[in-house]
């Protein structure tokens, strides 16, 4: 049952926007008397009579003493301050009055998060999942276009829960190649550095599709420049303890993120494309990563757009790079168009050729890698940056 917060008459569709077993109550006094009494409970909807200052308190009391418990808070008006507040007090989502689309998906989206979180506190088992980071030392390679499509071949299944983080802080493309609007951002994890938890960490996500959520970059011009890469680490860590894989997309070049990304990596993804540039760029990224004593058994290269006619063959890429090719993804114009459309290739036509290439490469070097490889970030620590 979902207990609903709102002292005055409901209208019969937002009960039916929130789902079945509703019970109302006329305040927050009530709704803590009402969990007291349901122990199982995990929603929790605020309405917009309800001022915001006790509904954000209420929040951040619950986020405490209950932390599988969701709140979804319903605001007449939504602006940036209302939600920066409302994601310091962990609330999951604020939704417009009247919205009841999106009243209906976050109170779905919740429930599942609820779930999830239910079953940290009844002392199961941790869950780890793997850090998948996906990285190129030259733009242009598709480093966004293979980190989706990768993230939505690991979901394909509907038995593993991905998230995509999009790291390229100063210009993410995520959010824009999958047309979602980034209401949330990494940049709103500022307030919660040093204490992030899994509430947290969900209120920062925004849902893709079943299985699928993205960690969207900021879109503010300088937000970029105020994320430490501590708390990158933070965010992986309790993510990884959310998701089953958790997909990184970085920038082209490697700064304190990146390698504090890498640091934390179940597996590297690197990517090339059949162009001397880029080959150059991937020989001095293998070096760099040999220097930084990341274990190779977590490497894997891939080659983007592999059936390019530039006259490189296969074998003369393996020469050049001085490393054996793990993954062949070839060119469509296809590729590009999913992306105008926003939808990855590998959800839109799952029999493309270059959906079958990230799916066999997500069968057989993602998946099949059944326990982490782990490397020494001491070592890399001292051999890096001194």
């Amino acid at each position: 049952m979902t207990i609903l917060c709102q002292p005055a008459d409901v209208p019969a569709d937002l009960i039916s926007s929130i789902g079945t077993g509703v019970r109302s109550v006329d305040d927050l006094g009530a709704a803590l008397l009402a969990l007291s009494e349901d122990p199982t409970e995990n929603l929790i909807v605020v309405g917009p009579a309800v001022e915001t200052g006790q509904a954000l308190e209420f929040s951040a009391r619950l986020r405490l003493e209950r932390p599988a418990i969701g709140v979804i808070l319903i605001r007449e008006r939504v602006d940036v301050t209302v939600l920066t507040d409302a994601i310091r007090a962990g609330v999951r989502e604020v939704v417009a009055a009247g919205d009841n689309a999106a009243l209906s998906a976050a109170c779905d989206h919740s429930r599942a998060l609820s779930g999830h979180v239910h079953g940290h506190d009844e002392g199961e088992p941790t869950h780890h999942g793997k850090v998948v980071t996906v990285f190129s030392a030259k733009g242009g390679c598709g480093k966004t276009t293979v980190a989706i499509n990768l993230a939505a071949a690991l979901a394909a299944s509907e038995t593993h829960r991905i998230c995509v983080v999009d790291l390229d802080l100063a210009f993410g493309d995520v959010a824009i190649s999958v047309q979602l609007d980034p209401v949330r951002t990494i940049s709103d994890a500022l307030p919660m550095a040093g204490h992030l938890d899994t509430t947290g960490a969900a209120s920062l996500v925004t849902s893709y599709r079943p299985g699928l959520d993205m960690l969207l970059a900021p879109v503010t011009p300088g937000d970029a420049e105020k994320i430490p890469a501590s708390l990158v680490g933070e965010l992986l860590a309790v993510l990884r303890g959310m998701y089953d894989f958790v997909v990184v997309d970085t920038p082209a070049q490697f700064s304190e993120h990146v390698l504090t990304a890498m640091d934390v990596s179940d597996h590297h993804v690197l990517l090339t494309t059949p162009d001397t540039p880029a080959m150059k760029n991937l020989r001095i990224t293998l070096d760099m990563l040999d220097l930084l004593s990341y274990s190779r058994g977590i490497r894997s290269v891939v080659v983007n757009r592999s059936d390019s006619k530039v006259g490189l063959s296969a074998g003369d890429v393996e020469r050049v790079v001085r490393s054996t090719i793990d993954g062949h993804v070839p060119s469509s114009r296809n590729v590009p168009i999913s992306i105008n459309k926003g939808t990855p290739i590998v959800i839109a036509t799952p029999t493309h050729p270059v959906s079958q290439a990230i799916a066999r490469f997500a069968r057989e070097r993602v998946l099949s890698q059944s326990e982490p490889v782990r490397h020494r970030p001491f070592a890399r620590r001292g051999a890096g940056r001194r």
